[in-house]
């Protein structure tokens, strides 16, 4: 009997250490994945981006994404960058701010 708690308590320190070792692993790799996503510059293609990928612009929320993908659906894809004008709530300044902070990030 003394040998099998003996057994229990080791397998369940081991397990602590798994699980922690497991728990480093996974908050090293979120943030590196953060670190690499964020360093990372993606270009969004206006014409074919979802809106997750809209969003992820910088000055882009989720509304303003979802107003991209509308007129894009009800008037087909964008002739340049400076058409995401027309749409409803991106006016010129906004379109100058989002392009000064995403730059190169955008294109057809």
């Amino acid at each position: 009997m003394k040998n099998f708690r003996n057994f229990i308590g080791v397998m369940v320190a081991l397990s602590f250490v798994c699980m922690g070792s497991a728990f480093a692993q996974h908050k090293y790799v979120r943030h590196h994945h953060k670190t690499v996503t964020k360093n990372m510059t993606q270009v969004v293609r206006i014409n074919s981006a979802d809106a997750v990928a809209l969003a992820s612009l910088k000055g882009i929320g989720p509304r303003k994404a979802q107003a991209i993908l509308a007129y894009r659906e009800q008037n087909g894809s964008f002739n340049s960058v400076s058409d995401l004008t027309k749409v409803k709530g991106i006016g010129q300044k906004f379109l100058a701010r989002l392009q000064e902070k995403n730059p190169g990030k955008i294109s057809l």
